[in-house]
């Protein structure tokens, strides 16, 4: 059994452009996440109400703490464009022991 450093790694995809950067400041600005990285164009390819769904989209990488977690996909369900985002969230095992401690304090209510 491996550790856990109460650190998560939430992967979430939103419409390529300018909605991504305000839900990933949106996200920061609240303490619910203390860094996200937005990359750009990714290809999506999905099944959505019945038909295969081919789109760009940009990918969130957002870290936090996994005493926010629940916040965090509480707001995003609320300022996400789409109906059902997709917001997965990593356990993260262990890391950079300083980086980590930054995560949990910038995400300290």
């Amino acid at each position: 059994m491996g550790q856990d450093s109460n650190i998560r790694v939430v992967l979430i995809t939103c419409p390529a452009g300018e909605v991504a950067a305000r839900v990933a400041r949106s996200v920061v600005e609240a303490r619910l996440a203390a860094c996200v990285n937005i990359v750009p164009g990714v290809r999506s390819i999905y099944r959505w109400q019945g038909e295969v769904c081919d789109e760009r989209e940009d990918l969130l990488v957002v870290k936090t703490s996994a005493a926010r977690l629940d916040d965090l996909i509480a707001h995003v369900r609320d300022v996400h464009p789409y109906s059902v985002p997709e917001v997965l969230a990593l356990v993260v095992p262990t890391g950079n022991p300083s980086y980590l401690n930054w995560v949990l304090s910038e995400t300290q209510e």
